[in-house]
């Protein structure tokens, strides 16, 4: 598959040499209307200021979002360096929501079966993250995922992009994610504290 007619962006600058890239997909109304989230222009911000490396993707359908993962999987040779998939998706605690369709996170655990490896899954807020120790534990032993993180507090007029950011930006220079954790809440308590933050691995 053509990664430009996938809806392909690698937002990077030149000469930065980084081993760490973020790989993005948000769930949008329709796909073929172009427009700049909120979401792209913070990881170009993220590529700019701290250059992090990433590839941002929009989907509209479940369909769209197994050919996205599909075309990372089989076409991009740098998909071992990805630490962080990033999914902009709406959805309750333990769902997503595509084009007015819920899909539990185990219909995607088995989607994505092994292919995860070592992988940490972050959510931002306008989806609610809130499993039990069987469904976080099921997700990370099928996909092979290291961590899902995300939220449990919803969007209610304050957007995670900027602690997301501030999540990735501390995976840089440290590859503990726990300790990328507790720097987290040490240098942005409050919004942690607001959003309700939370990692299962």
């Amino acid at each position: 598959m053509d990664l430009q007619k996938a809806n392909h962006k690698l937002v990077k600058v030149e000469d930065i040499d980084t081993d760490y890239f973020i790989y993005c997909l948000e769930a949008v109304e329709d796909e073929d209307v172009k427009t700049i989230t909120e979401t792209q222009t913070k990881l170009e911000q993220l590529t700019l200021q701290s250059g992090i490396t990433s590839i941002y993707n929009t989907c509209d359908t479940i369909e769209g979002l197994e050919a996205r993962f599909d075309t990372l999987l089989l076409d991009d040779h740098n998909f071992i360096d990805y630490e962080i998939i990033y999914l902009v998706i709406s959805g309750e605690s333990n769902t997503i929501s595509l084009n007015n369709y819920n899909y539990t996170l185990q219909e995607i655990a088995e989607m994505f079966e092994g292919r995860l490896a070592g992988k940490i899954l972050h959510f931002s807020n306008i989806k609610i993250l809130d499993l039990d120790d069987e469904e976080a534990q099921y997700f990370l032993d099928i996909t092979g995922a290291r961590a899902v993180s995300g939220y449990g507090y919803a969007n209610n007029g304050i957007t995670s992009a900027h602690l997301d950011m501030a999540f990735f930006n501390l995976f840089k220079d440290d590859d503990n994610m726990l300790e990328v954790v507790e720097e987290l809440h040490q240098k942005h308590y409050k919004l942690c504290q607001l959003l309700d933050f939370r990692l299962y691995y």
